[in-house]
């Protein structure tokens, strides 16, 4: 059995935080610890949704067993609600959805684009739908399936992003779609929040602040890695996987975006093979996954070759602690990141920068 966390902590959340997102997920807090793929585990995810906020766990780099052992392992945590991030293009997609209504998940958000059906499954399963989106056209599309709400996430975001700055992309999605609107893309403290909440979102969501807390699982020397990085230690690049993707610059980003297609191809299917092997996928499974891939994204053969390479490359540096071998997807705001508090310091925090935020501005527009 798993400690269960203490809940009683901390200090009653603010009416004035109290926004859409929190009715919908029955949380505390308008805010959201994204699922990033082998750091958002159940450890992590427990003590979110603990805290007030909402945690998600990262299903697409879990086989199904370990999917449903990550969900009673929340469970036997915490009794407020999370979600799960599911990988659209998954072959056993389905099952995992029939596990998410059956255990009573509160929200499904995505790893990569989903589709209507899926939203449509989902729905009538009792599950919250939260995609992630990175343009208007896009958030106009998933609003029309029905989605319960977004995430828009702008340019200075972690991971694969998009080309917008999210202080212009979070107003322009709030100003076209009724559903509420979760910011994402350079957030870390309370002023952040209430910045997204003036732009008219409902909240925010944290990938890179939440790897840098004491329950994330990324090993020590890793999160120093992230410390050490300045905000222009980043760079968006394709040559992980052939998507525009923000890591930290090191030196074997810099090679694979110097190398070329055949040596791009042969690492490429050297971790084909040890992708197999750690989530038990069939070769078929994966080959499958990179066709829908490669048709939903345009994908050349060489790009195809390399979107092989991602989840192993993060497993490497992200799990292993090997910083030699792998990436690091990161946010800019890693770096102006300096600590590595717990969840709950860290949500507490937050709770009391924004409230003091708002009484600034009330301050500055009050009459002398």
């Amino acid at each position: 059995m798993h400690e269960r966390l203490d809940s009683s902590a901390g200090p009653a959340p603010d009416r004035r935080l109290r926004t859409p997102i929190c009715d919908l997920l029955g949380i505390e807090l308008p805010i959201v610890q994204t699922g990033m793929g082998w750091v958002s585990g159940a450890r992590l995810t427990a003590a979110t949704s603990d805290a007030g906020g909402l945690g998600i766990l990262a299903s697409g780099t879990m086989s199904f067993p370990e999917l449903e052992t990550a969900i009673n392992e929340v469970r036997e945590r915490t009794d407020r609600p999370f979600g799960v991030n599911i990988r659209s293009n998954h072959e056993d997609v389905e099952r995992v959805v029939r596990l998410l209504i059956r255990e009573g998940v509160a929200v499904a958000s995505f790893a990569h684009s989903p589709n209507e059906r899926l939203i449509k499954s989902l729905r009538d399963g009792g599950v919250r739908t939260m995609p992630t989106v990175a343009a208007r056209r896009h958030a106009e599309k998933v609003a029309a399936w029905g989605v319960d709400a977004v995430i828009a996430q702008g340019h200075e975001g972690g991971g694969h992003t998009g080309a917008i700055s999210t202080s212009l992309l979070v107003p322009e999605i709030v100003d076209t779609i009724d559903v509420p609107v979760l910011a994402a893309g350079g957030f870390r403290d309370g002023r952040g929040l209430v910045a997204a909440l003036a732009w008219g979102a409902a909240g925010i969501a944290m990938g890179t602040r939440f790897l840098l807390t004491q329950e994330s699982t990324v090993p020590d020397l890793v999160k120093q890695e992230y410390l050490a990085a300045a905000s222009v230690d980043t760079v968006v690049t394709k040559a992980v996987d052939g998507l525009p993707q923000r890591v930290i610059r090191t030196p074997l980003v810099d090679r694979l975006e110097r190398s070329r297609g055949p040596v791009r191809l042969a690492r490429a299917i050297g971790n084909v093979v040890r992708l197999h092997h750690l989530t038990t996928a069939s070769y078929r499974a994966l080959a499958k996954e990179g066709v829908a891939l490669r048709r939903g994204q345009s994908l050349t053969m060489a790009q195809l070759a390399m979107a092989a390479n991602a989840p192993l490359l993060t497993r490497s540096a992200l799990v292993d602690g090997h910083l030699e071998s792998g990436i690091l997807p990161t946010g800019q705001v890693a770096g102006v990141i300096d600590d590595i508090p717990t969840v709950r310091e860290l949500l507490g925090r937050l709770h009391g920068e924004a409230l003091a935020a708002i009484d600034r501005l009330d301050s500055a527009t009050r009459p002398a």
